[in-house]
């Protein structure tokens, strides 16, 4: 839920601000038809694919959407702590 924190939840700017950043994402929500919990599980199942090749600071992951008049990205900053040389995880469960 820290995506939805970044909308939703305290912080040190106006409450008109505020109600701005939570319709823009309601907007960009709409128009992508992704809802926040969608989202949420994404980040989640990106995460995990993630661990399995590198060390990431999951505490400072940011990940949004970005739109301009015809598209709409998945923008994600995701920290790299360190990255797992040598043998991975067996991804195909053999």
């Amino acid at each position: 839920m820290g995506f939805l924190t970044k909308f939703f939840g305290g912080g040190n700017e106006g409450s008109g601000q505020k109600a701005k950043d939570r319709l823009k994402i309601v907007l960009i929500h709409d128009r992508t038809d992704i809802s926040p919990q969608l989202l949420d599980n994404l980040r989640d199942e990106m995460v995990d694919v993630l661990a399995k090749y590198m060390d990431i600071d999951t505490r400072k992951i940011e990940i949004d959407l970005e739109h301009d008049d015809n598209a709409v990205a998945l923008v994600a900053n995701i920290p790299i702590l360190r990255i797992k040389r040598g043998k991975v995880a067996n991804l195909d469960g053999a």
